[in-house]
């Protein structure tokens, strides 16, 4: 077996397997949750999201951002040293997994206290071997996508959040609904992904004799730290706006926010899988030297796709926002499409996906100092919104002003790292026909609409999602917008294979 990592992989095929992955999961996720919220009354199930609400904020500190060093150093060395920094790194993340399980069982009693629930503490004792067992499992999609096998991504996702939903939810269904059956449960299934992991890590090096690579812990968290700092202003970014909505208009108005100020899921899905396929293509060019030509024609390609199938879909979104929320969340939260549709102009932006690019750069620091600026932002600027304005829109604006201004400085670093100008990393007219077509072609669709008037208004998202795809695909072509594009690499693949 060659020590060369495969590159000649489409990335659109890549990204596809990880999106694929990455909707089972979410599909599974959300069976799980409505299956458990039914049968646990609100205590339990209350009681149950606390213990993952304390897990996954614990997370950032103990897994100290190692899960995503892998697609940054693996396409930096040859196979079979990857085989030894993907053991020694799985070892790091086990000895971290048990400090984190140490300290839920030790301080699940103060957890418990600060989050006023007694039962809390009982809960963490039980779920506190978790940890050991989770750690290691986490940051495979680096290893994946740097070896172009995220078809196995794919599968491992699967198969993980399916041994979790049978585990978790089928104790509770059968034996007991009660949330300590269903950590039990989640036990059992850790157990059996954790062994599964150690299994699907060792594919991309089957046969493969491992060598010492020179890559010391140090260089390691260097790298990884700064992310976890970035995490933890991450988080201070999403309160300060959770706080002042809540803090100066009350429950009712929270529970509009935060039905409607959300992100398409689709949209993130497609985004986070693009950014796990691309850090290790970038990583790999950018330590190769092979210059910027390369790198600025991978980036140009994928915002292009990227654009092609996520801004028709936000603008329907857009046009629709109160129709979806009052579908979704019944007519009580029709102010909630207000936020959707703000929120909705954040996804014309953050398919710039500069994530991958500046950690391939190395600029882990940069990240973190950017988000630390943004947060200071968010919460002074929050609290000046809320003075000058009281008026919980005029937040949700300036927030999504807040991440557009961050997407903008950092692509501005990395114009500046790379010696680009910032215009030659985008396709900026071709985004902008995008724009303008799928709006005409909606406006279109809305017109038609009001002359049938049809008063079923899932029928009627239907039918304006049926007239807008076709309006779209066949318009498209005078105009030289192919929206199937992304689907060419796939199609040849089954043709060939076939």
């Amino acid at each position: 077996m060659s020590n060369r990592i495969n590159v000649k992989t489409s990335n659109t095929e890549q990204v596809f397997w990880v999106a694929l992955g990455s909707l089972s999961t979410l599909g599974l996720s959300i069976v799980s949750a409505a299956i458990l919220s039914r049968y646990l009354d609100k205590a339990e199930y209350g009681t149950y999201k606390q213990i993952l609400y304390v897990y996954t904020t614990l997370l950032i500190v103990f897994s100290a951002g190692l899960p995503r060093v892998y697609a940054y150093f693996l396409p930096r060395y040859h196979l079979n040293e990857g085989k030894a920094i993907v053991w020694k790194i799985s070892k790091v993340l086990f000895l971290a997994g048990v400090l984190f399980s140490v300290f839920l069982f030790l301080f699940s009693d103060c957890i418990a206290d600060v989050l006023k629930n007694e039962k809390l503490a009982y809960g963490l004792k039980v779920f506190s071997p978790m940890p050991m067992l989770l750690l290691p499992t986490l940051g495979i999609e680096g290893i994946f996508s740097t070896y172009k096998k995220t078809l196995f991504l794919a599968i491992y996702n699967t198969l993980s959040r399916l041994l979790m939903l049978i585990f978790i939810v089928v104790p509770v269904i059968l034996i007991k609904a009660n949330y300590v059956i269903a950590i039990y449960g989640w036990l059992i299934a850790s157990l059996i992904i954790f062994v599964m992991t150690y299994f699907f890590k060792g594919i991309p090096f089957k046969g493969v004799e491992s060598k010492a690579a020179k890559l010391e812990l140090k260089e390691v968290f260097a790298y990884s730290i700064p992310l976890v700092f970035a995490s933890f202003w991450g988080i201070a970014i999403k309160a300060a706006d959770e706080f002042y909505i809540s803090r100066f208009f009350g429950a009712n108005v929270f529970a509009e926010f935060s039905n409607g100020f959300i992100e398409l899921p689709l949209v993130s899905m497609i985004t986070t899988s693009t950014s796990v396929v691309l850090m290790p293509v970038f990583s790999r060019v950018i330590h190769e030297n092979k210059g910027v030509e390369e790198l600025v024609v991978t980036w140009k390609s994928v915002l292009n796709k990227s654009a092609m199938i996520i801004y028709p879909i936000v603008v329907f979104f857009m046009f629709f926002s109160t129709e979806v929320m009052v579908l979704m969340y019944s007519d009580v939260y029709f102010e909630s499409g207000k936020y959707f549709k703000i929120n909705m102009v954040l996804n014309f932006f953050n398919i710039i996906i500069f994530f991958p690019l500046m950690l391939s750069l190395g600029a882990t620091k940069f990240y973190s100092g950017l988000h630390a600026f943004i947060a200071i932002l968010a919460w002074i600027g929050g609290y000046l919104i809320m003075i000058i304005f009281n008026n919980p829109i005029s937040l949700a604006i300036f927030s999504v002003s807040l991440s557009i201004v961050k997407v903008m400085i950092a692509l501005v670093y990395v114009s500046k790292r790379l010696n680009v100008k910032v215009y030659e990393l985008f396709p900026v007219f071709q985004m902008l026909k995008i724009i303008l077509h799928t709006c005409l072609v909606m406006f279109a669709v809305t017109f038609c609409l009001k002359m049938v008037a049809i008063e079923n208004s899932l029928m009627n998202l239907i039918v304006a999602g049926l007239l807008y795809a076709t309006l779209v695909l066949m318009t498209g072509r005078f105009l030289k917008l192919n929206y199937l594009e992304f689907l060419y690499p796939l199609l040849n693949k089954i043709k060939k294979n076939g």
